[in-house]
């Protein structure tokens, strides 16, 4: 299998709180880790957190809308290619103050 991937989404426009609501679900915190480890496809995110594909599609849409991973085209060294997903998170900063709570998010380059 070959790591090339070809992103395929650009612009983040995610709502702190939404990312926040995400992540406080324990299969897309397991879909986030396996993704930062590289392109991932759905049948091995389902395989990761052993979930249904159902739930396993409704996390990664979450994810998705909040900017939190991206899809990609992963090539195979037989040509073929495949939809994968991709982490665009290295860290998230949550700071709790007086005007409420901020959410920073650090991108990967990759």
């Amino acid at each position: 299998m070959s790591t090339q991937a070809s992103n395929t989404r650009s612009e983040s426009t995610a709502d702190p709180a939404a990312q926040l609501d995400v992540l406080g679900d324990d299969c897309a915190r397991t879909i986030l880790i396996a993704t930062s480890e590289g392109p991932k496809t759905a049948k091995e995110l389902t395989e990761r957190t052993e979930s249904s594909s159902a739930t396993v599609y409704r996390r990664i849409n979450n994810l998705l809308e909040s900017d939190l991973i991206e899809e990609c085209v992963r090539f195979e060294d037989d040509g073929s290619h495949t939809t994968a997903y991709e982490s665009t998170v290295d860290v998230l900063r949550v700071r709790i103050d007086a005007d409420g709570i901020n959410v920073a998010v650090a991108e990967s380059d990759g």
